[in-house]
Protein backbone atom coordinates (compact mmCIF):
# COMPACT_ATOMS: atom_id res chain seq x y z
CA UNK A 1 0.00 0.00 0.00
CA UNK A 2 2.82 2.46 0.74
CA UNK A 3 4.21 2.08 -3.06
CA UNK A 4 0.70 3.17 -3.95
CA UNK A 5 0.49 6.03 -2.19
CA UNK A 6 3.98 7.14 -3.18
CA UNK A 7 2.78 6.77 -6.91
CA UNK A 8 -0.06 9.30 -6.18
CA UNK A 9 1.83 11.62 -4.41
CA UNK A 10 4.11 11.83 -7.45
CA UNK A 11 1.57 11.94 -9.85
CA UNK A 12 -0.26 14.56 -7.61
CA UNK A 13 3.44 16.26 -7.54
CA UNK A 14 3.85 16.01 -11.76
CA UNK A 15 0.23 17.71 -11.71
CA UNK A 16 1.57 21.06 -9.52
CA UNK A 17 4.62 20.83 -11.62
CA UNK A 18 2.34 20.95 -15.16
CA UNK A 19 -0.04 23.88 -13.60
CA UNK A 20 3.00 26.04 -12.56
CA UNK A 21 4.60 25.69 -16.01
CA UNK A 22 1.78 26.23 -17.68
CA UNK A 23 1.31 29.42 -15.41
CA UNK A 24 4.78 30.64 -16.24
CA UNK A 25 4.42 29.82 -19.96
CA UNK A 26 1.51 32.22 -20.41
CA UNK A 27 3.23 34.78 -18.39
CA UNK A 28 6.16 34.42 -20.47
CA UNK A 29 3.77 35.21 -23.67
CA UNK A 30 2.47 37.95 -22.53
CA UNK A 31 5.71 39.66 -21.66
CA UNK A 32 6.56 38.53 -25.08
CA UNK A 33 3.72 39.79 -26.80
CA UNK A 34 3.90 43.38 -24.99
CA UNK A 35 7.90 43.43 -26.23
CA UNK A 36 6.84 42.38 -29.66
CA UNK A 37 4.13 45.30 -29.51
CA UNK A 38 6.98 47.94 -28.73
CA UNK A 39 9.01 46.88 -31.13
CA UNK A 40 6.43 47.28 -34.09
CA UNK A 41 5.22 51.13 -31.92
CA UNK A 42 9.01 51.77 -32.18
CA UNK A 43 9.46 50.52 -36.62
CA UNK A 44 6.32 52.68 -36.83
CA UNK A 45 7.36 55.94 -35.40
CA UNK A 46 10.80 54.93 -37.46
CA UNK A 47 8.47 54.31 -40.47
CA UNK A 48 6.28 57.51 -40.47
CA UNK A 49 8.45 59.57 -39.84
CA UNK A 50 10.17 58.47 -43.19
CA UNK A 51 7.30 59.18 -44.88
CA UNK A 52 6.82 62.24 -43.95
CA UNK A 53 10.57 63.47 -44.31
CA UNK A 54 10.32 62.33 -48.05
CA UNK A 55 7.19 64.15 -48.59
CA UNK A 56 9.36 67.18 -47.14
CA UNK A 57 11.87 66.20 -49.36
CA UNK A 58 9.47 66.08 -52.35
CA UNK A 59 8.36 69.94 -51.38
CA UNK A 60 11.46 71.80 -50.66
CA UNK A 61 14.27 69.97 -53.17
CA UNK A 62 15.82 72.88 -55.53
CA UNK A 63 13.76 72.06 -59.16
CA UNK A 64 14.45 73.06 -61.98
CA UNK A 65 13.49 77.04 -63.87
CA UNK A 66 9.85 76.54 -64.59
CA UNK A 67 8.83 73.66 -62.79
CA UNK A 68 5.30 74.22 -60.12
CA UNK A 69 6.33 72.89 -56.81
CA UNK A 70 3.68 70.51 -55.80
CA UNK A 71 3.40 67.53 -53.43
CA UNK A 72 3.65 63.69 -55.02
CA UNK A 73 0.81 61.89 -56.57
CA UNK A 74 1.78 58.64 -55.19
CA UNK A 75 4.36 56.85 -53.38
CA UNK A 76 6.17 55.67 -56.62
CA UNK A 77 7.10 59.31 -57.00
CA UNK A 78 8.73 59.04 -53.79
CA UNK A 79 11.55 56.56 -55.04
CA UNK A 80 11.62 58.36 -58.79
CA UNK A 81 10.82 61.66 -59.03
CA UNK A 82 9.82 62.87 -62.23
CA UNK A 83 9.91 65.96 -62.28
CA UNK A 84 14.02 65.88 -63.00
CA UNK A 85 15.69 64.20 -66.05
CA UNK A 86 18.10 62.29 -63.35
CA UNK A 87 17.39 59.85 -60.72
CA UNK A 88 16.11 62.03 -57.42
CA UNK A 89 15.12 59.71 -54.56
CA UNK A 90 12.91 61.25 -51.40
CA UNK A 91 12.60 57.55 -50.13
CA UNK A 92 14.92 54.86 -50.23
CA UNK A 93 12.36 51.75 -50.49
CA UNK A 94 8.44 51.39 -50.00
CA UNK A 95 7.98 50.31 -46.04
CA UNK A 96 5.14 48.05 -44.65
CA UNK A 97 2.84 49.25 -42.15
CA UNK A 98 4.35 47.71 -39.17
CA UNK A 99 1.50 47.51 -37.32
CA UNK A 100 -0.41 45.34 -39.96
CA UNK A 101 1.97 44.03 -41.70
CA UNK A 102 0.78 44.72 -45.41
CA UNK A 103 1.54 47.68 -48.02
CA UNK A 104 -1.43 49.57 -47.74
CA UNK A 105 -1.24 52.85 -45.80
CA UNK A 106 -3.74 55.49 -44.53
CA UNK A 107 -2.87 58.51 -47.06
CA UNK A 108 -3.62 62.12 -46.38
CA UNK A 109 -4.24 64.07 -49.39
CA UNK A 110 -4.18 67.27 -50.17
CA UNK A 111 -7.30 68.96 -52.68
CA UNK A 112 -4.95 68.75 -55.40
CA UNK A 113 -4.78 65.28 -54.75
CA UNK A 114 -1.04 65.35 -53.49
CA UNK A 115 -0.14 63.16 -50.92
CA UNK A 116 0.83 65.15 -47.41
CA UNK A 117 1.13 62.63 -45.09
CA UNK A 118 0.55 58.71 -43.59
CA UNK A 119 -1.03 56.63 -41.15
CA UNK A 120 -1.28 53.13 -39.98
CA UNK A 121 -4.90 51.71 -41.13
CA UNK A 122 -4.48 49.56 -37.94
CA UNK A 123 -7.39 49.97 -35.31
CA UNK A 124 -5.60 48.43 -32.21
CA UNK A 125 -4.37 50.48 -28.78
CA UNK A 126 -1.34 51.98 -28.31
CA UNK A 127 0.70 50.56 -25.46
CA UNK A 128 2.82 53.84 -25.87
CA UNK A 129 1.00 56.68 -24.24
CA UNK A 130 3.65 59.56 -23.24
CA UNK A 131 6.89 60.37 -24.21
CA UNK A 132 6.67 60.86 -27.97
CA UNK A 133 9.34 63.34 -29.68
CA UNK A 134 8.42 67.15 -30.26
CA UNK A 135 7.09 66.72 -33.61
CA UNK A 136 4.43 63.86 -32.41
CA UNK A 137 3.85 65.26 -29.26
CA UNK A 138 -0.22 65.38 -30.62
CA UNK A 139 0.05 61.38 -30.24
CA UNK A 140 -0.01 61.16 -26.40
CA UNK A 141 -3.75 59.80 -25.44
CA UNK A 142 -4.12 58.13 -29.13
CA UNK A 143 -7.16 55.69 -29.13
CA UNK A 144 -5.70 53.43 -31.81
CA UNK A 145 -2.54 53.27 -34.21
CA UNK A 146 -4.39 55.14 -36.96
CA UNK A 147 -4.87 58.23 -34.91
CA UNK A 148 -0.77 58.51 -35.34
CA UNK A 149 -0.73 60.60 -38.45
CA UNK A 150 3.03 61.34 -39.93
CA UNK A 151 2.32 65.00 -41.80
CA UNK A 152 3.98 67.26 -43.86
CA UNK A 153 2.59 70.73 -42.97
CA UNK A 154 2.31 72.56 -46.28
CA UNK A 155 0.82 75.09 -44.71
CA UNK A 156 3.13 75.56 -42.40
CA UNK A 157 5.82 75.51 -45.21
CA UNK A 158 4.70 77.90 -47.28
CA UNK A 159 4.01 80.24 -44.31
CA UNK A 160 7.34 80.28 -43.83
CA UNK A 161 8.56 80.91 -46.92
CA UNK A 162 6.63 83.54 -47.05
CA UNK A 163 4.35 82.57 -49.45
CA UNK A 164 0.82 82.28 -47.89
CA UNK A 165 -0.91 79.93 -50.21
CA UNK A 166 0.87 80.19 -53.34
CA UNK A 167 3.63 77.63 -53.26
CA UNK A 168 7.43 78.01 -52.19
CA UNK A 169 9.65 79.12 -54.69
CA UNK A 170 12.90 76.28 -55.77
CA UNK A 171 15.30 76.29 -53.09
CA UNK A 172 13.13 77.50 -50.00
CA UNK A 173 13.23 75.13 -47.07
CA UNK A 174 9.68 74.35 -44.97
CA UNK A 175 9.07 72.80 -42.02
CA UNK A 176 7.27 69.74 -41.42
CA UNK A 177 4.43 69.13 -38.48
CA UNK A 178 1.94 66.20 -38.42
CA UNK A 179 -1.64 66.95 -38.47
CA UNK A 180 -5.20 65.24 -39.23
CA UNK A 181 -6.07 64.33 -42.76
CA UNK A 182 -8.58 62.16 -45.29
CA UNK A 183 -9.03 58.67 -44.95
CA UNK A 184 -7.54 57.99 -48.35
CA UNK A 185 -5.84 54.23 -48.77
CA UNK A 186 -2.69 53.19 -50.48
CA UNK A 187 -1.06 50.17 -51.56
CA UNK A 188 2.35 50.14 -53.07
Amino acid sequence: MGGRLQGGFTLLGLLFLVAGLGVAMAALGTVWHSAAQREKERDLLFVGDQYRRAIESFWTVPLPVGTPRRLPKNFAELLLDPRFPQTVRHLRRFYRDPMTGGDEWGLLKEPDGGISGVYSLSKGEPFKRANFPAAYARFEGAQSYSDWVFRFDVEKAQRDAGQGTKAAPAGKDAAGVPGPGSNDQFRP
